[in-house]
């Protein structure tokens, strides 16, 4: 029996490479999301409905199929970019141009689509389910798979070089940004109803 050897496999939706990056995933899932996006371009640009729905709209049936399985994802720089650009381009498409004072019309800038969301960027909402799932994980019994593969500690050491970005760290520096500290002291006295 012959057993080929890829460089990459999709595996339960998830593309699975041998070096085991991210990238590949992301686009894919970016690719997926603008698949959903284009089915529903007439309803995005559209004057009937409005903005507010069409945000809705955005973040129901095109902003799920981007992030499913976001909760183990660990962000490069380079990946919180691909999809800031896929979700501005939404955007841009939702809210239209902005006329100036000359009559000229422009692109809406960055800052401006944060604002028009209230801030509730893609990779904040995953930084918020990927810290959801840490808490979901950290009140699992210990029989648990999820938690079992959490505590795993591998008996390698890590390639030489520049280490790759891991979950786990990616998650505490969220933790650290936001000042929450001793997070694991404070869900354990939450769970056992004391405060």
């Amino acid at each position: 029996m012959k057993i080929e050897e890829v460089s990459k496999t999709k595996y339960l939706g998830t593309v699975v490479t041998r070096d085991n990056l991210m990238e590949e995933e992301i686009k894919e899932r970016i690719a997926a999301g603008n698949r959903a996006s284009f089915a529903n371009q007439k309803i995005l640009q559209g004057k009937l409905i409005s903005k507010k729905t069409k945000i809705k709209l955005y973040k129901a049936p095109i902003r799920p199929v981007v992030v499913n399985g976001s909760e183990c994802w660990a962000l490069t720089e380079n990946i919180k970019q691909k999809l800031l650009v896929f979700e501005r381009k939404i955007l841009r498409r939702i809210f239209g141009p902005t006329q100036k004072a000359s009559g000229e019309w422009r692109l809406k800038t960055n800052e401006e689509l944060e604002k028009a969301i209230n801030n509730e960027s893609i990779v904040r909402y995953i930084k918020y389910k990927r810290l959801s799932w840490l808490g979901h994980v950290q009140r699992m019994t210990n029989e648990r798979v999820a938690k079992t593969v959490y505590k795993w500690k591998p008996y390698a050491t890590r390639p030489k070089g520049r280490p790759r970005v891991r979950w786990e760290d990616d998650v505490r520096n969220d933790l650290r940004k936001t000042g929450v500290t001793n997070w694991k002291q404070r869900r354990r006295k939450g769970s056992n109803g004391k405060k």
